[in-house]
C-alpha cells in the first residue's frame, strides 16, 4: 500500500500540487487522471521520489519514504518498478541488455540468472526471442511491452506506469492495459498509472483520483464516476461522444 499526506509542490512561483491525498491499495489498478497542467506526472513524481514534496508526506507499506535519505531509500527503491512515458530504453543496449541493467545493479544474479530473467519477462509481455533487438527495431507497442519487461525484471512490489499509452493505436492501447492489469493481479502489486486515456480508465480503473488545478476534486471507481456529479470532473471525462454514451447508458 502507498499513503500520500497534504503533498505540496511548487516550481518558483508556480504552486503545482495544493495538499494531495490518497491511499493506493496493493491488488489494483490506481489511476491519476486529469487535465494538462493538473499535477498528475508531478504527484507521481513526488511519490518515487524523483521530486521532492515542499510540504506532506508519503508512506509505502507505513514507512515514511519522505524523511528517509539515499541509502535509507535503496531497499524500497529496489521494490519500485517505473514505466516511463518514452519507455526510456537505452538505445546503445540490446532489449536483453535493457532488461538485465536493473539486475546488473541491484542483485548479485549470474549472467546465466539475469538472461534466464529476462527471457522470462519477455515471454510474460509476449515479446519472446527478442533479446537480441535494438530499441531503432522496435515498434511503439513493442517498447511499451519491453519498458514493462524491464519494470517486472525485479518482482516490484510498486509499479508506476507515466502514460502507458501514449502515442499507441487503440488495439495496442488495449494490449497494453491489459498486460498492466494482468501483471497488477500476479504480482499482487502497487500500480500506479497517470494516464488522460478514458478508454484505460473504463477498462482497468479500479481506483480514480481526479485532480483540476493541483488539487483532488473526486476519487472512486470508474463506475462511480460515470454517475459523479461534480462537474469539473464531468466537464472532462465526458468530452468524448463515446463518454457520453456510456453514462447515458447506465441511466
Amino acid at each position: 500500500m502507498i499513503e500520500i499526506q497534504n503533498i505540496y509542490k511548487s516550481f518558483g512561483d508556480n504552486e503545482v500540487l495544493k495538499g494531495i491525498d490518497a491511499i493506493f491499495e496493493p491488488g489494483k489498478v490506481n489511476l491519476i487522471i486529469g487535465g494538462s497542467g493538473s499535477g498528475k506526472s508531478t504527484v507521481l513524481k513526488c511519490i518515487v521520489g524523483l521530486h521532492e514534496p515542499d510540504q506532506g508526506k508519503v508512506f509505502f507499506d507505513q514507512q515514511e519514504f519522505t524523511e528517509m535519505d539515499f541509502e535509507e531509500r535503496v531497499p524500497i527503491r529496489r521494490n519500485i518498478g517505473m514505466l516511463f512515458q518514452n519507455s526510456a530504453l537505452f538505445d546503445s543496449m540490446t532489449v536483453e541488455q535493457n532488461i538485465t541493467f536493473a539486475l546488473s545493479m541491484f542483485t548479485d544474479m549470474s549472467q546465466e540468472e539475469k538472461i534466464e530473467r529476462a527471457n522470462f519477462c519477455l515471454d510474460r509481455v509476449n515479446l519472446k526471442n527478442a533479446n537480441k533487438l535494438y530499441p531503432s527495431e522496435l515498434s511503439g507497442g513493442m517498447k511499451k511491452r519491453v519498458g514493462i519487461a524491464r519494470a517486472i525484471s525485479m518482482s516490484p512490489k510498486y509499479l508506476f506506469c507515466d502514460e502507458p499509452n501514449s502515442g499507441l493505436d487503440p488495439a495496442t492501447s488495449i494490449l497494453i492495459d491489459e498486460l498492466i492489469q494482468e501483471l497488477t493481479e500476479e504480482y499482487q502489486c502497487t500500480t500506479v498509472v497517470v494516464t488522460h486515456d478514458m478508454n484505460s480508465v473504463m477498462g482497468i480503473g479500479d481506483y480514480i483520483m481526479f485532480l483540476y488545478k493541483g488539487q483532488k476534486f473526486w476519487e472512486g471507481s470508474n463506475e462511480e464516476m460515470l454517475r459523479s456529479d461534480v462537474q469539473e470532473l464531468n466537464d472532462f471525462v465526458f468530452a468524448s461522444p463515446l463518454m457520453k454514451a456510456a453514462r447515458d447508458s447506465i441511466k
